[in-house]
């Protein structure tokens, strides 16, 4: 059951400026980090064929998925078998497999140079796969920019400087298959051991199923669940810079049970240029370089140690 401190809000409200939904909004980007929203665009028939998609991919055989594996590329495109990431150096490698992908730039365009920017890397199974996850990819976007927008607006920041900053955006779209919890699995074991995420926002789709829990600011964990069609979201490292702090990005984790469980979480980041420094600060920190330290410690295949 979610714990009553992860409120739940309606996106029409919220992005009607509703003062009320502003408010609980404030309070919970400031403390907890996480918000349940309900009332979106998307339907729960919508979710639920992402989500099959999504598992009919995951539960191909290796060899099948070997032609998209991450592990060939320098970028974060493809297909993670287990092991793939570790986000926690104390843990082990998590046991969950993943598929991501980013903005579809046309061939030839200078910025597919850059890894954030870099070609995705498409399955031949199932049907359809790369046109479903680009079509939500692009509605998903649009909708972060707008919650994102009306949750700066809810802590006093000007909304219209942050929209100017997702032009051509960082965003990374992930599917995340977690099987059951392997009977091998010990204290070091997670399907992604804690931490906190490195970028903006973070829209969530989740099957319903009970795993992902929430530290508390005074210790312990707050199971938080949505059904398909509502959205968990919560807050990254970056906007925590770039919003001194009055946007709390919280450590989560999913240590598995005895069901599988698919999520499908949208990295919601800027452009690659945008200064993400603390406002009003005069630094400069650009958006790019922030997260590529990030993934270079976190993504295996990255990985420089």
């Amino acid at each position: 059951m979610t714990d009553p401190t992860i409120p739940r809000i309606d996106a029409k409200a919220l992005l009607a400026g509703a003062r009320d939904v502003e408010q609980v909004v404030a309070d919970a980007a400031s403390d907890v980090g996480f918000l349940i929203i309900e009332n979106t665009p998307f339907s729960k028939a919508r979710m639920q064929t992402l989500l099959s998609a999504y598992h009919q991919f995951f539960t191909l055989p290796s060899a099948q998925k070997e032609a998209v594996n991450i592990a060939r590329t320098g970028s974060n495109r493809g297909w993670g078998a287990s092991g793939a990431e570790q986000v926690d150096p104390d843990a082990n490698p998590d046991y969950k497999q993943f598929f991501d992908c980013g903005l579809e730039l046309p061939a030839g365009d200078p910025l597919t140079a850059l890894s954030c920017y870099a070609p995705n890397q498409w399955p031949e199974m199932p049907d359809g796969f790369a046109a479903l996850l680009q079509t939500y990819f692009t509605d998903a976007c649009a909708f972060s920019l707008d919650v994102l927008c009306a949750i700066v607006k809810a802590i006093g920041e000007d909304q219209g400087y942050f929209r100017d900053k997702f032009g051509t955006p960082m965003a990374l779209l992930r599917g995340n298959y977690y099987p059951t919890r392997p009977a091998w699995a010990g204290a070091k074991d997670f399907g992604i051991a804690t931490h906190t995420d490195y970028g903006c926002l973070t829209l969530l789709a989740t099957d319903g199923s009970d795993g992902l829990e929430v530290r508390k600011r005074g210790g312990g964990w707050i199971p938080v669940a949505a059904a398909p069609g509502a959205f968990i979201i919560n807050f990254g490292e970056m906007l925590e810079m770039w919003t001194n702090g009055r946007i709390k990005a919280t450590p989560h984790r999913v240590v598995g049970t005895s069901a599988e469980r698919i999520s499908i979480p949208l990295f919601f980041n800027p452009d690659h240029d945008a200064n993400v420094a603390p406002l009003g600060s005069g630094r400069v920190i650009d958006a790019r370089t922030h997260l590529d330290a990030r993934y270079a410690e976190t993504y295996v295949h990255l990985s420089t140690v």
